[in-house]
């Protein structure tokens, strides 16, 4: 028993702080899917593990989502960015087309490629400000982009930062567009998620429970210590990380 509460911390690590920063958290659970025998797969877990990260963002944020959701402008905003996404994703799942992009092939190659889009991004300077500067133009050109994030290896958060610094949005701009637009494609996944687990009449457990708080607890600190972290520096360190990782996965790969 305790092997599996060191599996399930190990995943709401990964989880907790890959959600919030320029890397594809599952790509990351892939990886250890493949590389050990931790069960990725758990609906149970992958509920809780959305749900730790939602809770987190929307503790994080809370004054700010109150001003957002009585700034109808933002609040409809955000809702529009988040349609594309929720859409495309639900065929992609209902349909399992999801279950072809789920190889180290697709990880490698995404992990690459969109972590040299992020370096290039990461060179725009001017400074826009959401409350003054995103509108429905730049809303939906970020929304497309975060089409791309059901893809593993391309990352919500960093296809968002990527699309927002195109747009010459600064970094932390950038970080909390990407922060809003995590809520309703964290909530979205919980529910349908939430639906499989009562149709399947699965318990809430202490594994439930505690994955939850393990990914809520390291979710929070990341989104703290990330925006800490994008008003002091490029972005660059997590372009070299990509890079490494999918020299690493091309290895595995091809050798």
């Amino acid at each position: 028993m305790i092997s599996k509460y060191v599996e399930t911390l190990i995943l709401s690590i990964i989880q907790g702080i890959s959600e919030f920063i320029p890397v594809s958290s599952s790509a990351h659970l892939l990886i250890i899917s493949r590389l050990s025998d931790f069960n990725v797969s758990n609906l149970q877990l992958d509920i809780s593990l959305h749900l730790g990260s939602l809770l987190a963002i929307i503790l994080f944020f809370r004054k700010e989502l109150i001003n957002i959701i009585n700034n109808k402008n933002i609040f409809l905003l955000i809702i529009l960015g988040s349609i594309p996404l929720v859409i495309v994703g639900y065929i992609f799942y209902s349909t399992n087309l999801i279950d072809q992009f789920r190889n180290l092939k697709v990880v490698a190659w995404t992990t690459l490629i969109f972590g040299i889009l992020l370096y290039f991004s990461d060179k725009f300077e001017l400074k826009n400000k959401i409350s003054s500067e995103l509108n429905i133009k730049s809303i939906i050109v970020i929304g497309l982009f975060q089409i791309l994030a059901i893809i593993p290896g391309v990352s919500r958060s960093g296809i968002v930062i990527t699309a927002s610094r195109f747009l010459k949005f600064d970094r932390v701009e950038s970080s909390k567009i990407a922060f809003y637009l995590s809520i309703p494609a964290l909530a979205g996944a919980s529910v349908l998620g939430f639906k499989d687990v009562f149709d399947d009449q699965i318990n809430f457990d202490a594994i439930f429970i505690f994955s939850t708080s393990a990914s809520f607890l390291f979710s929070y600190f990341t989104i703290k210590y990330f925006l800490i972290y994008v008003k002091m520096f490029s972005l660059s360190f997590f372009v070299i990380y990509r890079i490494v990782l999918s020299i690493i996965l091309f290895s595995i790969i091809y050798l």
